[in-house]
């Protein structure tokens, strides 16, 4: 196991009636900007509760906020923050009202001239302006991580940001939101979290027995729980299954001692930003062909993989591994996501150029836990998954 440091100082109010209890964490003074995206929290209940439990505080609301998050629709909500002198932010959404909160808590304090310089150059957030979250769209993990990805679509970019001023002060997790959340948007979530697992686990053996027992034990149950609560998001028991893997999949505890990759989700935000395809079924396109790529450097975590996740027990070393994408593949389809890029748009044939050069302008020429990932490769990955 590698040396790490782990602090994470998010307090989590998970299960029933919790958002009553959000008035409690947020300073009695604060001036409250509330932020969320296409206004669905107003037809599911959430809207009313969130407002019932601010009811004692002066609140500012900012909807709109997109899936991937666009920074010039984020500047609007920053100059608010500065007309209205708001001191307190508080996201009502899925990952991307989350993601895009924590843009604002970093440039309301930023002294710069250009807060995409935040992204660009990248600077580090080591402090930020409070907020808090109330999770409706489990996902991302957002809600317990002090990362964040923001697209510029006038550019065609989508950068990561971070550090250790961006993580939520706290995040309610209620899993009763899940009943309202559309099909497409559970399976995004599934295969989202369950890829977040792969790419700090699918690398090479580290010796991190507890490590990869906890990563497997979230995969695990995503995919039990994936049939029960797609046909039925009222059940409590798996909602709450549900959320609380997405959130356990990116809080940073699983990554710690362990050698991670990302490159799965470096190649899949150029997809997006060129395509705008959903998030997670970027994700879904990649890895199988990722992990059929680096397969000589990755086949002993892809095979001990298959023994215990899939029950593959017979067959060699490679005979497994190669199982374990084909299953791996076989429960993205389950779930309705497709995993070829042909079939997200005709215009296929120009992205894997695209990306190559966008990655390699950005100086990230060396991608993968062992950073033998280059734009070649990213070429060859992505015109693989056409």
């Amino acid at each position: 196991m590698l040396n790490f440091d782990y602090k994470n100082p998010t307090k989590i109010l998970f299960g029933k009636g919790q958002i009553a209890a959000l008035a409690k964490e947020i300073p009695v003074q604060a001036k409250v900007l509330m932020l969320y995206g296409g206004g669905s929290i107003k037809t599911n209940g959430v809207y009313e509760q969130v407002k019932n439990a601010l009811k004692d505080f002066e609140v500012v609301e900012f909807g709109g906020i997109p899936a991937n998050p666009e920074y010039d629709i984020l500047m609007e909500a920053l100059a608010i923050i500065k007309k209205e002198n708001i001191t307190y932010l508080l996201a009502v959404g899925g990952g991307s009202v989350i993601d895009g909160t924590k843009f604002l808590s970093s440039a309301a304090l930023y002294t710069g001239e250009e807060p995409w310089d935040i992204l660009t150059k990248p600077i580090r957030t080591e402090k930020g302006m409070p907020f808090g979250t109330v999770l409706t769209l489990p996902a991302t993990g957002s809600e317990m991580n002090s990362g964040a990805v923001i697209t510029r679509r006038s550019t065609q970019q989508k950068l990561g940001m971070g550090g250790p001023g961006l993580f939520p002060i706290f995040s309610v997790l209620d899993p009763q939101v899940i009943n309202s959340i559309p099909d497409r948007q559970i399976a995004n979530g599934i295969t989202d979290a369950f890829t977040h697992v792969l790419e700090q686990y699918m690398t090479y053996p580290a010796k991190a027995l507890l490590q990869d027992r906890i990563a497997e034990s979230i995969m695990q149950t995503l995919i039990e729980i994936a049939p029960v609560i797609l046909k039925d998001k009222s059940n409590y028991e798996a909602a709450s299954d549900f959320m609380w893997s997405c959130t356990m999949a990116l809080n940073g505890l699983i990554q710690k001692g362990v050698p991670t990759d990302w490159s799965v989700h470096a190649i899949g935000h150029e997809l997006t930003a060129l395509y705008d395809i959903d998030h997670a079924r970027t994700l879904a396109i990649i890895a199988p062909s990722l992990y059929r790529y680096k397969f000589n450097t990755k086949k002993e975590k892809l095979a001990q993989y298959a023994e215990r996740i899939w029950n593959i027990q017979t067959g060699s070393v490679e005979e497994k591994a190669m199982q374990a994408i084909e299953k791996t593949e076989a429960f993205f389809h389950s779930l309705n996501i497709k995993t070829k890029l042909s079939e997200y748009t005709d215009d296929y044939k120009k992205c894997a150029g695209f990306a190559a050069e966008r990655l390699k302008s950005r100086g990230w020429i060396a991608l993968g836990e062992r950073k033998d990932i280059t734009p070649d490769d990213v070429f060859k990955i992505v015109e693989m998954s056409y």
